[in-house]
């Protein structure tokens, strides 16, 4: 699993588990790839 981070270091999300380090990395770069486009849903409130 992998943990995103904001710029100051809070964890904002975590993966899925992953079944090896290569799915693990290939989830991280799907992230990196497609995150620029992904909707926003805040649910703090």
């Amino acid at each position: 699993m992998f943990n995103l981070k904001a710029s100051n270091g809070q964890v904002i999300g975590t993966s899925e588990t992953y079944s090896s380090a290569a799915s693990r990395d290939n989830g991280i770069e799907s992230v990196k790839k497609n995150a620029p486009d992904a909707a926003l849903a805040d649910e703090t409130a």
